[in-house]
């Protein structure tokens, strides 16, 4: 199977170089959008010789960098897609996991949760504040409950990923995309992963613009 990994990536140049380094263990292929970066993320990722790079010339959004590769690794015949983060708090190690339902036709996607493990070191107020009351916000405009509605961590085969298109260029693309599993009633399993917290990311606001660009979505 051809799995390919993709990388959405801005402003990652203190970052980069060692995610690479540690997927470059693995015998998967890689493959970074690098989101209109201004530092020296697209140059770092260059000189490594096994990771193709598709670049977006201003930066539009995480999701329009997920797309992006999703359209790339079809044209390069993907059976096996990983969306990874580009900022090191995802562990190489876990993507065995991520696949392995999904190798044995067991699963159409699945989604990393990081509330199935203790592992992650997650934020208090990150963790009861915003996850938590995402998780009922996620299933409102979707109808899944999950236990984990933004990890960003996911696999899904190539079927999948041919049955729909990003189109919330930012962070409500999560949302969007566990909407698609109730769609199209893909068979999803949540896996746990760890995710190493090195600075806290995403707070209130970020969650305030996600709600707001899924509700412009049920009417533009």
């Amino acid at each position: 199977m051809k799995i390919i990994i993709i990388i959405p990536a801005y402003n990652e140049e203190n970052n980069i170089g060692a995610v690479l380094t540690e997927l470059s263990q693995y015998p998967y292929h890689i493959l970074v959008v690098d989101d209109g970066s201004t530092d020296t993320t697209a140059d770092i990722v260059r000189t490594f010789p096994r990771v193709k790079l598709v670049q977006h010339m201003i930066n539009r959004g995480m999701g329009a960098a997920l797309q992006t590769g999703n359209e790339a690794a079809l044209r390069l015949g993907v059976d096996i897609i990983v969306h990874f983060d580009a900022d090191g708090q995802m562990l190489a190690s876990e993507i065995e996991a991520m696949i392995g339902l999904i190798t044995k036709g067991k699963a159409d996607i699945t989604l990393g949760s990081r509330f199935l493990s203790k592992k992650s070191n997650i934020p208090f107020f990150k963790e009861y504040f915003i996850l938590k009351p995402a998780r009922l916000v996620n299933w409102f405009f979707t109808g899944l409950w999950l236990t984990d509605a933004h990890s960003g961590w996911r696999a899904f085969t190539r079927d999948v990923a041919e049955k729909f298109q990003i189109k919330q260029d930012r962070m409500a693309h999560n949302t969007e995309i566990v909407h698609a599993i109730n769609k199209f009633k893909l068979r999803y399993k949540e896996i746990p992963v760890t995710v190493v917290y090195n600075e806290f990311g995403q707070g209130v606001a970020g969650g305030l613009r996600i709600v707001k660009d899924l509700i412009l979505s049920k009417f533009v």
